[in-house]
């Protein structure tokens, strides 16, 4: 019972875990991209749809990750380089993605897809409880893993990552020490739009290897609010994502165990803990203050 509750909330938590990762680096260089569910929802039915065609689920991942990008480059042309408001075109960008994916995904309803399956590593994959809830695990869980190290360390302890940190702090003064400050912002949000698209795949590929309409059900925004909750650190987005995960799966244990709570209540139980996070760090402004990027939202023109 354990284990299976274990491995279910490793599978809710893996999405988020990655689209919150992508919007992270995005933020990290001062740019706020609301479309993060409209390319997750794309990435899922790229990737549902070309794995069906192909038969291969490694290429239904490319094709989201791609997807994932293209989406991204279309919200950097317009919010990077033609300067417009980066709330409008991402809350845009999210309705594009839902309405997209609702026209390629019509005629995959109802069909059954093709399931990423498990890689158990060697010995690991045989210790008890944590040998198949953390080793014998499908590719994009061990992927979230290494993409949060990866992260973590290409932030605070690369170069690259001390220009995109002073690129979302002080695009000024990046600009003045001779940095491409918007070359920089598009490669995050690339980067964004990528992790986006894939996430979108493990929800088509593992977490329900089925295309429903809607698959995302607000984990786009959820991931908004896990890099907030998490102060734009990785390693606390990794701990924030598996908290929302298990809070998803809650709902599908709480009354098999007895307790006599309206389903309506429990389906909206992410939501509302979505909320409540949000709440609280707004209340406590010093806290934003301090960790928020200086230039998060603020378009930047360099001087001709």
């Amino acid at each position: 019972m354990i284990e299976a509750i274990l491995l279910s909330v490793i599978t809710a938590a893996t999405p988020l875990l990655i689209a919150a990762m992508g919007e992270l680096v995005a933020e990290r260089s001062g740019v706020l991209n609301l479309g993060v569910e409209g390319m997750m929802v794309v990435g899922a039915v790229a990737a549902f749809a070309v794995a069906k065609e192909t038969g291969s689920p490694y290429a239904g991942i490319l094709a989201a990750a791609l997807i994932g990008a293209l989406m991204a480059a279309l919200f950097a042309i317009l919010t990077v380089w033609f300067v417009t408001n980066q709330v409008a075109t991402g809350l845009a960008l999210t309705l594009f993605g839902l309405g997209v994916a609702g026209m390629i995904g019509e005629a995959y309803v109802g069909f059954p897809g093709v399931s990423l399956g498990a890689v158990a590593i060697p010995v690991l994959s045989d210790l008890p409880i944590v040998g198949r809830v953390l080793f014998d695990q499908d590719p994009l869980f061990y992927f979230s893993i290494l993409l949060t190290a990866g992260v973590a360390w290409f932030l605070f302890y690369s170069r690259a990552g001390l220009r995109l940190r002073a690129v979302g702090d002080r695009p000024e003064a990046a600009h003045a020490l001779g940095l491409h400050v918007n070359r920089v912002r598009t490669l995050a949000v690339l980067f964004g739009g990528v992790c986006a698209g894939i996430a979108g795949a493990q929800l088509t590929l593992v977490y329900t290897p089925q295309w429903v309409e809607n698959i995302t059900a607000g984990r786009g925004w959820i991931a908004l609010a896990l890099v907030v909750f998490a102060s734009w650190r990785p390693f606390r987005v990794l701990a924030g994502a598996y908290l929302f995960g298990a809070v998803t799966i809650a709902q599908f244990h709480v009354q098999a165990i007895g307790v006599n709570v309206p389903s309506q209540l429990l389906s909206a139980l992410p939501y509302l803990a979505t909320i409540l996070v949000l709440v609280l760090i707004a209340s406590n402004r010093r806290f934003t203050r301090v960790n928020t990027p200086a230039a998060l939202g603020q378009p930047f023109v360099p001087d001709r």
